[in-house]
């Protein structure tokens, strides 16, 4: 069983985004507003349930002037950009107005905005034009002398959708508590009902919602937190939110996300950086996997790992079972040339020049293969520090490829 890498394809555009997870304190503790999407064919999300959120429109920086509380420089370092940081608190309000009927505002005495003193006909009007233009919404703000109060959104999360997807998003996500004196009112195109669920009920089966892995890792989090000034404040003393980016690979549930700090990350991104297919979060008994030109590894049915490595001059096998000869006669049909060394785990140092590659028996169960700067180990354990500085790569014994402490802290 080998997994084959499909040819790469055109990378797709990645787009902005800004989602608005709005909260409340509910009897029971802290509540999340949850959007189910409307059914439609061909769109990644059909179905689920969803915060309120869309992508950053161009006209968005229009928005600027009606915000208050924070400017572009700020709201720029804030998320790490050199500019236009104010877009995504904007979109973000601006979305959850769309989608839900909440707008986080301020009247001209700095009051939040009460839309339940509006007329329906006078709501209608304001949120369809909203969906028609960023300039309408603009012009409805000035009229009535609203400001859109970003300064009571705070932003905690940066999520890019894995490669390999068929729409991809850069998507910065903010937090606010509900606004008093609003209703939440899906608008039944985009968004066709809603819930305020505690997070734990939101993730549970039992609830049964279609969640986007996204989605799920947000509620996991704010499950965590019993109060909506709680999170508010967990949100605003964040100083550094990095960029969480997972990746899609197949196994027996089929083909899913594998966040990053699933064992099998580092591999994933190794072998298949663009999504394409090949990645793999499980190891069944049998898989041969490339890790590269030079390496083949072949999963035992004990779940160790062993390994072909090889040049022009032949291969070199690390046997882990060595007791099952039809294990070892099947590491010699993976070989794709001929097995001149049979290495076990406790072979003598040595080096072996293997053909435009070179094999560096270590001892304590441990070879390096230099140009690849793969180190073969019992255990996923960071090397020892004599060959520390030209490891890139940990080659257990069980489990997945990964790079070792000091390459991730370079």
């Amino acid at each position: 069983m080998t997994p084959t890498t499909p040819p790469p394809s055109a990378p797709r555009p990645i787009r902005t985004a800004a989602t608005l997870v709005v909260l409340r304190d509910g009897p029971e503790g802290l509540e999340v507003l949850m959007l189910r999407r409307a059914e439609k064919a061909n769109d990644q999300n059909s179905g689920a349930s969803v915060f309120p959120g869309g992508m950053v429109d161009a006209h968005d920086r229009l928005l600027h002037p009606l915000c208050a509380g924070l400017d572009d420089a700020a709201a720029s370092a804030r998320l790490g950009l050199p500019e236009g940081g104010l877009d995504f608190h904007a979109a973000a309000i601006r979305e959850c107005f769309e989608e839900a009927g909440l707008l986080l505002a301020n009247d001209a005495q700095g009051r939040p905005v009460e839309l339940l003193a509006l007329t329906s006909g006078e709501l209608d009007a304001m949120r369809a034009a909203a969906e028609r233009s960023t300039d309408a919404l603009l012009a409805l703000c000035a009229e009535r002398g609203w400001c859109l109060a970003v300064d009571r959104i705070a932003y905690f999360s940066h999520w890019l959708t894995p490669p390999g997807m068929p729409r991809r998003f850069d998507t910065r996500f903010f937090a606010a508590a509900m606004p008093a004196g609003q209703d939440v009112r899906p608008d039944g195109r985009e968004t066709v009902e809603h819930l305020w669920l505690k997070p734990a009920d939101a993730v549970s089966p039992e609830r049964g919602l279609k969640l986007l892995n996204v989605t799920r890792r947000v509620l996991e989090h704010l499950a965590t937190f019993a109060r909506v000034d709680d999170f508010m404040a967990h949100a605003r003393a964040l100083r550094r939110i990095p960029l969480t980016m997972p990746r899609l690979a197949d196994g027996p549930q089929g083909r899913r996300p594998v966040n990053m700090e699933e064992p099998a990350y580092d591999e994933i991104g190794h072998l298949d950086p663009d999504g394409q297919g090949g990645g793999r979060y499980a190891l069944e008994a049998g898989l041969v996997t490339p890790l590269s030109a030079r390496v083949l590894r072949v999963v035992h049915e004990s779940g160790l790992n062993s390994f072909l490595i090889g040049g022009t001059e032949g291969w070199a096998l690390i046997n882990r079972a060595p007791g099952d000869a039809a294990h070892e006669a099947a590491l010699r049909a993976a070989a794709p040339g001929p097995v001149r060394w049979v290495l076990s785990a406790d072979a003598a140092p040595q080096s072996l020049d293997l053909g435009g590659a070179t094999l560096q028996v270590l001892g304590a169960q441990r070879f390096l293969l230099a140009e690849e700067r793969m180190l073969f180990t019992e255990d996923a354990t960071t090397p020892a520090p004599e060959t520390d500085q030209i490891v890139e790569w940990i080659v257990p014994a069980r489990g997945f490829m990964h790079r070792p402490a000091s390459a991730l802290a370079d």
